[in-house]
């Protein structure tokens, strides 16, 4: 399944690759590609943790850059 968000308050495209590279580890995902200048994410990941796995990716995400806001979109 594919799902985009809105990405708010990355500082760098730096801090979106490394973002990118953690959150690419979580366990359902199977592709991020995350654009530093259009502020967006494109995640593709198992349907059926659909919940449990958009969760992780935030968690993880403000556990990285505390300051970011995600949103689906």
């Amino acid at each position: 399944m594919k799902s985009n968000f809105k990405i708010k308050g990355l500082d760098c495209a730096n801090c979106a690759l490394e973002l990118e590279r953690t959150i690419g580890k979580i366990k359902g995902v199977i592709n991020v590609n995350i654009n530093f200048m259009t502020e967006r994410m494109e995640l593709i990941y198992d349907e059926n943790s659909k919940d449990e796995i958009i969760s992780k990716v935030k968690k993880v995400a403000k556990k990285e850059e505390p300051d970011i806001e995600i949103e689906e979109i």
